[in-house]
């Protein structure tokens, strides 16, 4: 496998056993992230590991009374990578220990294509170290959805679909507070990837209390798509524009209840550009079945314009190196019952260095 041809995994059974078998499958890889993340941590957050830890332990009672499905889980996977459920918890959380300090970029788009089916799609910008752990998993659980996602290793939620076709994408936030007796973002992002409608997926969250930190999930089933803003002291809810389209970057539009300082200077940039850039299609005549994934990566997310802070995010040399992102894949997902399925393409899209166009399911 390369970088832009990720590890593929069927998990399946218990909440053990599908621990257990993505643990001993990315062991290489789920310690690869613990120093990568460590790494990180001391430079953008002053934390050491064992530092990283002690916070974890706040956070693994939270699991296991609120999610002890996802606990047991989280035990499998430390359990088949040869390490201590606190590290696999430190890494499901590293949002939330961050404190938002970590410059994850992201640009998501929901597009009603009919009344009956939606695109989701995003590009995830995030440290290029962290692109060999990247994998593609499919969760097969008794009683739920089958999940397709593309997560990193050792992480139980991330960003994909369901065979409910529900799906989720992700921009990250920074405010503050974070708050540690509720729940983890990458968790929250399990449990909407388990419910069987987006109706579903918000009423779980506002049932175990809401999230434990400042952040944006983009859901959408094949008749609805909300922009989930979420936080710890509050939550907004962001419905489709009067073009079926709800487009979002890294700093909240209608949730206020927070301490939001201005950090990432392009994320209002790249907004307004997607904005300009899904009307230019609409007024086109764009709409229905020609909201394709190859034009929507060729016309929205390989775009460039104010770069290095674009859609299609490249590194900037000013950053420090452990904190520098750029456009890691891009998922287009047709939340369609009659064709559900989704298109990934790992690297920058548009930029000649990424790789094929893989298919989900596989």
């Amino acid at each position: 496998m390369s970088e832009n041809e990720p590890i593929k995994l069927k998990l399946k059974g218990t909440p053990r056993e599908i621990g257990i078998q993505h643990g001993l499958a990315l062991r290489e890889q789920i310690r690869s992230q613990i120093s990568i993340y460590d790494f990180m941590f001391q430079n953008t957050s002053k934390l050491a590991w064992k530092d990283v830890r002690e916070v974890a332990t706040e956070f693994q009672l939270t699991l296991q009374n609120l999610t002890p499905h996802l606990f047991t889980e989280m035990e499998g996977i430390a359990e088949g990578a040869g390490i201590d459920v606190l590290d696999i918890i430190a890494l499901n959380c590293r949002s939330e220990i961050a404190l938002g300090r970590f410059s994850d970029g992201c640009t998501t788009l929901s597009w009603k294509k009919s009344e009956t089916t939606r695109v989701l799609s995003q590009n995830w910008d995030w440290t290029k170290t962290v692109k060999k752990n990247l994998s593609m998993l499919s969760i097969e659980q008794v009683g739920k959805p089958t999940i397709y996602m593309v997560t990193e290793a050792g992480i139980v939620g991330k960003i994909g679909f369901n065979t409910n076709g529900v799906g989720t994408c992700l921009n990250a936030i920074r405010a503050k507070p974070m708050i540690n007796s509720k729940v983890p973002i990458h968790v929250a992002l399990r449990l909407c990837l388990e419910s069987t409608s987006v109706d579903d997926a918000v009423n779980t969250l506002e049932s175990l209390g809401g999230v434990a930190s400042a952040q944006h999930i983009l859901c959408a089933d094949s008749t609805k798509a909300v922009g989930l803003e979420l936080s710890p002291v509050g939550d907004k809810h962001i419905t489709e524009d009067a073009s079926g389209i709800i487009g979002h970057t890294n700093h909240f539009l209608e949730n206020h209840y927070v301490n939001e300082p201005p950090w990432l200077s392009g994320s209002p940039i790249r907004l307004q550009r997607l904005g300009q850039l899904t009307q230019e299609l609409i007024q086109g005549g764009v709409q229905g079945d020609a909201v394709t994934p190859a034009l929507l990566r060729e016309r929205i997310f390989s775009d460039t314009y104010n770069k290095p802070q674009a859609i299609c995010c490249e590194e900037d040399p000013s950053r420090h190196i452990s904190n520098r992102s750029s456009s890691l894949f891009n998922i287009v997902m047709n939340l369609d019952p009659k064709n559900l399925g989704a298109e990934v393409v790992f690297g920058r899209v548009g930029s000649g260095e990424e790789g094929p166009v893989l298919t989900m399911p596989w």
